[in-house]
């Protein structure tokens, strides 16, 4: 073992080999860092031939200089490499929480780009020559594709919870009905969300039914706010009844102090129901039935970055700015960027309506899908090997926490190897391709489904089942 342990390098002889260089020009780093680089590497041997682990070449020779430089290599691409990668959605699940939900337009993409790159007016206003505000960029936006009085943007709808409990009922009471306090991604629940914000829960009805006379009877000289929360990732059907928007309005506005939020959750601009697909509120339509003030999310049914979007009456959206909490949820310029290019699509109308990938891919007709999925199989069918694809009829999910019970008709390409299992081909899309692909996995096929794969996609996927 001591023998092993002299006959390692000294650092200052691998800087002399050309292949140190190299590597340093490979990886675009400095020689200081790569020579601790080296350093760490050559720590790693020692502690393997001291525990006898090391199975490499013998230190001292040609075949170990050779292999250590292999290792720096590895170790660099290890260290110097984003963690943070493109991924190519193949499971059709179009808001794919955990593969980062809404791609953004290439207009939003762009804007965010050119934004990022340059020197911009985020607080500056150009005529004027003067300080100007953030929320400036895309209030309008929101207003003109929503109907609203006054918008404002925060970092995702929790903190827009969080933000609107705190500045408008802080110390006072809100009432909501027990089968509405859902619980969001990561635990987090609405609940626990207001309580934190100081706001003083009030739960009325079951979690089945609430009627409006629950919140009738509840409201008190204390009452700031009554607050309706779409559930948007779950249904409840069969014995159930929960109370209106255009209802609670009214209520609200019979008491001067009660303010009527609504929670809206995922943020529907766009009315899906013209094509049969789920219940889901417009926020343009919930503000028309006098919601005094809502929130919703950005990278959901909206298609844009992850933001909180509150909308609704200016007196109240302009307290919400002057609060100190503002600052602490304000989003950045590249999140205003993103979502300017996105609303704009919205504002071009029809037209727009497709350039955003959420939307496109919710309404992408079946019967395309069932064309371009045929054409897929038949080029794997032809490749050399034991590869076999047939198309079937399935569904696709929305994802995301929305729309919970839409199953959207679909079709699938299930691929399979009667000598390779269909976990080992998902792990080897997943593992050992660049970009990485995710499919789904049923009856021990592997499953593509072309809703969220793009046509300039599809030839990366053809391409890495060659490998398999």
């Amino acid at each position: 073992m001591k023998q092993l342990l002299r006959q390692l390098p000294a650092v200052h002889e691998l800087q002399k080999d050309s292949r140190f260089l190299e590597l340093i020009k490979k990886h675009d780093t400095d020689g200081e860092r790569f020579t601790d680089l080296i350093k760490e590497v050559l720590d790693k041997i020692r502690k393997q031939i001291v525990s006898d682990k090391w199975s490499g070449p013998e230190p001292g020779t040609n075949l170990f200089i050779d292999e250590l430089f292999k290792l720096i290599d590895s170790s660099a691409k290890a260290r110097f490499d984003y963690t943070l990668k493109r991924v190519i959605n193949a499971t059709g699940t179009i808001l794919h929480t955990n593969l980062g939900r809404a791609r953004l337009s290439e207009n939003a993409v762009e804007h965010v780009v050119e934004t990022a790159r340059n020197y911009s007016n985020l607080e500056y206003k150009l005529k004027e020559g003067e300080r100007g505000s953030r929320h400036s960029h895309v209030e309008t936006l929101v207003k003109q594709v929503t109907g609203a009085e006054a918008a404002m943007v925060v970092n995702n709808n929790a903190a827009a919870v969080y933000l609107i409990m705190s500045a408008l009922a802080k110390n006072k009471e809100v009432i909501v009905s027990r089968g509405q306090l859902v619980e969001i991604g990561g635990s987090f629940r609405i609940s626990s969300i207001m309580e934190e914000s100081g706001a003083h829960l009030v739960e009325v009805g079951t979690t089945n039914k609430t009627h409006l006379y629950d919140y009738e009877d509840a409201i008190t000289e204390n009452t700031a706010m009554i607050l309706k929360v779409h559930t948007s990732n779950f249904k409840i059907y069969g014995f159930s009844k929960t109370v209106e928007t255009n209802e609670l309005a009214q209520l609200s506005g019979k008491h001067d102090q009660v303010i009527f939020y609504e929670d809206l959750g995922s943020g529907v601009l766009y009315d899906f129901t013209r094509h049969g697909i789920g219940e889901e509120p417009v926020v343009g339509e919930v503000l028309k039935m006098g919601a005094d003030i809502v929130s919703f999310s950005g990278d959901k049914m909206l298609g844009g970055p992850q933001a909180g979007i509150i909308a609704g009456k200016k007196e109240l959206i302009d307290n919400l700015k002057k609060h100190q909490l503002a600052r602490v949820v304000r989003v950045d310029k590249m999140t205003l960027a993103a979502l300017e290019g996105t609303l704009m699509d919205y504002l071009r109308g029809e037209q727009g309506f497709f350039n955003i990938p959420t939307l496109r891919d919710l309404l992408v007709p079946a019967d395309e899908l069932k064309g371009r999925s045929k054409r897929f199989a038949q080029e794997i069918n032809s490749f050399e090997g034991e590869l076999k694809a047939v198309v079937t009829e399935g569904t696709s999910q929305v994802g995301g926490g929305t729309m919970p019970d839409v199953q959207l008709p679909t079709y699938l390409v299930s691929v399979s190897h009667p000598e390779v299992s269909a976990e080992h081909i998902a792990r080897k899309l997943r593992t050992e391709h660049s970009p990485a692909i995710v499919v789904r996995i049923q009856k021990e096929e592997v499953n593509i489904d072309l809703r969220t794969v793009t046509v300039e996609e599809e030839r990366i996927l053809l391409d890495a089942f060659k490998l398999i």
